[in-house]
């Protein structure tokens, strides 16, 4: 079910709680959320929609990854960059790198290991830092 985006900085910088399997809804409400806001979002983490647990979802191309409790295990290749958020107005200077393993949990609560590059792995950089409460 699409949610409203949240737009309380004070919320939005607690950090979320782990996930747990009755958290698996949340893989729905931020793809249909996600999808949604096509336009002007490629990416979404769980205390956006309102929700404090270390999900995510990301563009893969034209695919939707979703993570619970993602662990950021590596990263290399560091660049500067301007992001937008959905959560906040305009555009913030901030430093991402070019390539970053990252472990999770699936939908299916299997345990996963990704190495991303370019820009899905800044797009899940930027949810990483949702879950910290760390806003551009």
């Amino acid at each position: 079910m699409e949610k409203k985006i949240v737009r309380d900085v004070l919320f939005l910088s607690q950090v979320s709680k782990p996930a747990s399997q009755e958290d698996l809804y949340l893989a729905k409400d931020l793809q249909d959320t996600l999808l949604a806001n096509r336009e002007t979002c490629v990416g979404l983490a769980a205390n956006m929609i309102g929700v404090q647990k270390r999900v995510i979802i990301f563009n893969l191309g034209l695919v939707p990854m979703v993570m619970f409790n993602p662990i950021l295990l590596s990263y290399k290749g560091p660049y500067e960059t301007e992001e937008g958020c959905l959560s906040l107005t305009g555009v913030r200077p901030t430093t991402r790198y070019e390539t970053i393993t990252v472990s999770y949990r699936d939908s299916k609560w299997q345990e996963q290991t990704i190495t991303l590059t370019g820009f899905p792995a800044q797009i899940c950089q930027h949810e990483l830092d949702h879950l910290e409460g760390r806003i551009i």
